[in-house]
């Protein structure tokens, strides 16, 4: 997750009479409802008393591999604990999440959704190391972290009875990270819970921050493709490694706006298998992102007819019969497609996470990024991805680390108010 954010006041209540979807948000932020503001400030009460567990829940699901499309043995201890909770209808879809229940009656349904996946490959060492308060291993904070705040809220509001109206169905998902193409999502969307989403959040890493729009994203593999031949007896054919060089001489031009913000990348370049050999194929993998749909369209129909430009200039510049019969293809293949999106900050949804920072006092920023939050939000739903509190750093890397600092449960606390804001109480 790479967040581009802009720091705005939290300073807001949830508003009165909003909509979204159709699903009003309640009228007044939880903490303020007589009656039943009780149980909730004993569940926020219980979430910072007993930080400590929060702590150990994310160091334990750290130390399970969970590589993409590898995430089984990780989702079942999610699943085991969510269970021993007390949570209901707990059960594995046939995606691999795992997901259990916490019923409500009249309210809306809140999916809270916490990914389980990391990048690491299989035979990564996960091992958690603790030294001065800091825990440092891959994944412990993208998204270890993320997991373990919630389960610190299930915990609470288990123990605590926060009478909330609407349903609240915990995940941990699968396929957030790059090559699972947010797989997870979107088949809660489409299969496991079709229909019976009102509002979706995810939480994803530590901090306190809010993300609110989708920053999209396309990415592609694409191969010249040839004959390939003897570099001194077949020369005068067509070159796929040539042609990627062109391509990529070309797409190292092209102007992207700054606003809305827009980026593309060739991470990974490969063919030939010796220096004098002409290849049979050059490889180039790319990625483009963009927090507008229509600038992350128009940037990805240039780089295409960048490709295909130096396909057409590669078999050009050989024009003889041999090479004609030598001629280059272009084959492309999709890696992954994230949709982008955005919502007002004066939606319900935000302003239900908005209002439940004020009332504990802090100031969150607002910004974009790519998590979970892409599939509702590219389909125009209310969706919002929250940070899990704390600090860290080294996503993605073998050296990442958490800290806790002196308030790291402010992250549960903040999810478990934003939760009520949305759900209500009864």
């Amino acid at each position: 997750m790479l967040r581009q954010l802009a720091l705005v006041s939290a300073a807001l209540a949830v508003t009165a009479g909003s909509t979204a979807a159709q699903i009003p948000v309640s009228k007044e932020p939880a903490l303020g409802r007589s009656g039943t503001a009780g149980p909730l400030q004993a569940a926020l009460d219980m979430i910072r008393a007993d930080n400590a567990w929060t702590l150990q829940q994310q160091r334990e699901l750290c130390e399970i591999p969970a590589p993409p499309f590898q995430e089984a043995a990780r989702a079942a201890e999610y699943l085991k604990r969510m269970r021993a909770l007390g949570l209901m209808n707990g059960r594995i879809d046939a995606e691999g999440n795992a997901i259990a229940e916490r019923p409500g009656s009249t309210g809306p349904t809140v999916v809270v959704v916490g990914h389980l996946d990391t990048v690491f490959p299989e035979g990564t060492d996960v091992t958690v190391r603790e030294q001065g308060g800091r825990l440092t291993g891959p994944g412990i904070g993208d998204n270890c972290r993320g997991l373990a705040a919630m389960l610190a809220v299930a915990r609470a509001f288990q123990r605590t009875d926060v009478p909330n109206a609407g349903r609240i169905i915990f995940v941990g998902n699968v396929g957030e990270e790059g090559p699972g193409n947010l797989r997870g999502v979107k088949h809660l969307y489409d299969v496991e819970l079709k229909g019976q989403i009102d509002y979706f959040v995810a939480v994803d890493g530590a901090g306190l921050d809010l993300v609110t729009s989708a920053v999209g994203s396309k990415r592609y593999k694409l191969a010249f493709k040839g004959p390939g031949g003897h570099s001194y007896g077949a020369f005068g054919i067509p070159n796929p490694i040539h042609a990627l060089g062109r391509a990529i001489a070309t797409v190292s031009d092209l102007q992207v706006p700054a606003n809305p913000r827009t980026t593309f990348n060739v991470g990974i370049i490969s063919g030939g298998t010796s220096v004098n050999s002409i290849p049979f194929e050059g490889i180039a993998e790319i990625d483009m992102r963009s927090e507008s749909p229509e600038a992350l369209d128009r940037l990805e129909q240039r780089v295409m007819n960048a490709f295909r430009e130096a396909l057409d200039a590669e078999n050009a510049r050989w024009p003889g019969a041999r090479a004609q019969e030598a001629r280059l293809s272009l084959q492309v293949d999709t890696i992954g497609i994230r949709p982008a999106g955005s919502q007002l900050e004066t939606a319900p949804i935000v302003q239900a996470a908005l209002g439940a920072a004020r009332a504990l006092d802090f100031t969150t920023r607002i910004g974009a990024s790519s998590t979970d939050a892409n599939v509702p939000l590219g389909r125009g739903l209310p969706g919002i991805s929250m940070d899990a509190g704390g600090r860290g750093s080294g996503a993605h890397s073998l050296d990442e680390w958490y800290e806790d600092g002196q308030r790291g449960w402010l992250g549960p606390q903040w999810i478990a108010l934003t939760i009520t804001n949305l759900t209500g109480l009864r």
